[in-house]
């Protein structure tokens, strides 16, 4: 670990998917940093390589997918540049990732409380089973399990998709790891349930200094969470800033469509917004501004590639022509 650098920095990452019909780029030179304590909010539509930067990032990108460029400093150290057993001595430990799917984190043959003992002291083998098991307990009623002890002797078939991925989510926070990446973690939990784990994920991050990188297509919940924000299309970053700037005053078109979609953003009795047209294939990209067929603000200077530029004081925009007089707001 290098003091005082950033708890993960994510440098031009690119990662691709080599297909009988062409190279896919899924992530295309993706880059931001999250400091301790920090919460940041991966947007944008499915396809848009949110996903696949979260699972690029833990070494989890599966063949015909491969990582074939950039840098992940996870407090200083290249992640890119470990063999697989330095990642699995970080994954569940220092890092963890929850997954949209809990069926990706619980193995269906072997109770809970077997599970998330073993998850405890994998990583510390000087805990006791007795106080693994109390610590599971404590995570299991963090986020919201009644009963945890009885819980905890059941198998993941015997709970509900929600309650499964709630059990997912306290593996994640057991062993307090520096760094969270959530992938869409509360899509299949009710209103209540997903208010009380984003209190939970607010308050690890300020009590212990865990960074968390919060994947979701909900500007809604990421309004209520994050401190920054970066905007994904097409595989690449087109938006980055502080969460309330972005919001309240978004400057890419994409951004824009987006706010503009949430409910309750829209005028009483008017149609909900949305945006024309599909994402492109990643195997099929159009030349020059991947948005310029869905954007209202295109003209002959788009048939050219963005560029990154800062139109605004810590905001970080790939457009020729952002929207600086927008107002915004997801409610």
């Amino acid at each position: 670990m290098t003091d005082g650098a950033p708890t993960l920095q994510v440098d031009n990452l690119e990662t691709h998917f080599f297909t009988k019909d062409g190279v896919a780029k899924a992530v295309d030179g993706v880059s931001f940093t999250v400091n301790r304590g920090e919460i940041m909010g991966l947007v944008g539509e499915s396809g848009s390589g949110k996903s696949v930067t979260g699972f690029s990032i833990l070494g989890l990108v599966d063949p015909p997918g491969r990582v074939v460029g950039g840098r992940v400093l996870f407090q200083g150290t290249d992640l890119l540049t470990l063999d697989p057993e330095g990642l699995r001595q970080l994954r569940g430990n220092r890092i963890a990732m929850i997954f949209q799917d809990p069926m990706m984190t619980l193995n269906p043959v072997l109770r809970v409380d077997t599970q998330m003992i073993e998850t405890v002291r994998a990583h510390d083998s000087s805990v006791s089973a007795d106080d693994a098991r109390a610590r599971a307990r404590d995570a299991l009623g963090q986020v919201g399990i009644p009963s945890p002890d009885e819980r905890l002797k059941a198998y993941p078939h015997q709970f509900s998709g929600g309650m499964r991925q709630r059990v997912a989510i306290a593996i994640a926070l057991l062993n307090k790891p520096d760094l969270i990446i959530a992938d869409e973690p509360t899509t299949a939990l009710d209103v209540t349930i997903q208010g009380q784990i984003l209190y939970e994920a607010q308050k690890l991050c300020r009590e212990t200094g865990t960074a968390l990188i919060w994947i979701t297509h909900d500007l809604a919940v990421i309004a209520g969470l994050a401190d920054q924000i970066s905007v994904m299309y097409a595989g690449r970053i087109v938006e980055q800033g502080m969460l309330d700037e972005v919001l309240d005053r978004p400057a890419h078109p994409y951004t824009q469509g987006l706010l503009g979609s949430v409910p309750g953003h829209n005028t009483r009795g008017k149609r909900l917004y949305q945006i024309p047209g599909m994402t492109p294939s990643l195997l099929n990209l159009p030349k020059g501004c991947a948005f310029k067929e869905r954007c209202p603000h295109v003209d002959l200077a788009c048939e050219a590639a963005p560029e990154i530029t800062h139109p605004l004081p810590g905001r970080a925009v790939r457009c020729v022509h952002p929207q600086l007089n927008a107002g915004g707001r997801a409610s």
